[in-house]
């Protein structure tokens, strides 16, 4: 159901409106809660698993150089609370530690009800950057290596933060003031305007800035290592049935550009002998506060 609040919003601005429609017909009339198209990314064959958030299919495709055979996959979600919600909710991975620079997992624990062996809430006041509001991608890769050396005998997920938005790059440093927050409703509401060319420069850069540091983790990771993302990204791209224009990775929404993922597969050594364990101690307790500041700073409202 609705709240009144969120009809007079939709009818004062079409595009929400006709993004609900939309939404509604992807989700087959809400017989969905997720995209069950997409692929359980624990059944698939891996021992770490690097997620780039928000990296498009056809971007990675084009910019990257890593090694390994490139292949794709169709994600559960359109955005990240749908991507945990269909493969991590009411599941035991007890053989799995998640190295995250993404404080969603935190912020919907209760509902995901997800037993892990371990996390590393890298977005925690040590691994945030208060100057670009973010977590940045070296930072992820020397917890993602601590974990590797840690956890010798666990399946490791490793998810950066980037190529989403904050900008890091030249063009987002240019271009895209720290103080704008919600810069993709802005754009879908028509509240801002930016070139579509900027945008689309300013998230390349993004993908630019990550690959070298997901490139030295991959080095130091044994075994099969997958690169994939939990969702795409769309930048005025049009929906359907109702052709409106998309900015950012709404939820629901299930255009090829938001769920389809690169699935780069890379083997380097000998794989690993994974064991199963009872859930080890998580990082110390969070303020809530903090979770719901650093998802704003991260464009989440």
């Amino acid at each position: 159901m609705y709240t009144l609040s969120q009809l007079k919003r939709a009818l004062d601005t079409p595009t929400l409106f006709a993004e609900e429609v939309n939404r509604v017909a992807h989700r087959r009339f809400k017989r969905w809660s997720y995209n069950e198209r997409g692929v359980d990314i624990f059944a698939e064959d891996w021992d770490n698993l690097v997620i780039l958030d928000a990296c498009r299919y056809d971007m990675f495709a084009e910019q990257h150089y890593l090694p390994g055979r490139l292949e794709s996959r169709i994600s559960r979600g359109s955005a990240t609370w749908e991507f945990l919600e269909g493969n991590f909710a009411n599941r035991v991975l007890e053989d799995t530690v998640y190295v995250t620079a993404s404080p969603m997992l935190h912020r919907n624990e209760d509902a995901l009800n997800t037993r892990l062996h371990a996390v590393m809430n890298v977005w925690q006041e040590n691994g945030w950057d208060e100057r670009y509001r973010t977590v940045l991608p070296e930072t992820t890769t020397e917890y993602a290596m601590r974990a590797a050396e840690r956890y010798p005998n666990k399946r490791i997920i490793v998810h950066y933060l980037q190529p989403h938005y904050p900008f890091l790059g030249p063009t987002g440093q240019e271009h895209f003031p720290l103080d704008t927050l919600a810069l993709w409703g802005e754009l879908k509401e028509g509240t801002l305007d930016i070139p579509e060319e900027i945008l689309w420069r300013a998230f390349r850069e993004n993908l630019d800035i990550v690959l070298p540091h997901v490139e030295e983790l991959m080095e130091v990771f044994e075994g099969r290592t997958v690169v994939t993302s939990d969702h795409g990204q769309v930048i005025g791209e049009r929906c359907y049935p109702i052709p409106v224009r998309e900015y950012g990775h709404p939820i629901g929404i299930y255009m090829d550009e938001l769920v389809r993922v690169p699935w780069l597969v890379y083997d380097d050594g000998e794989r690993r002998t994974i064991t199963s364990e009872a859930a080890g101690e998580t990082e110390e307790d969070i303020d809530y506060g903090v979770v719901a500041e650093r998802l704003e700073q991260l464009g989440y409202k």
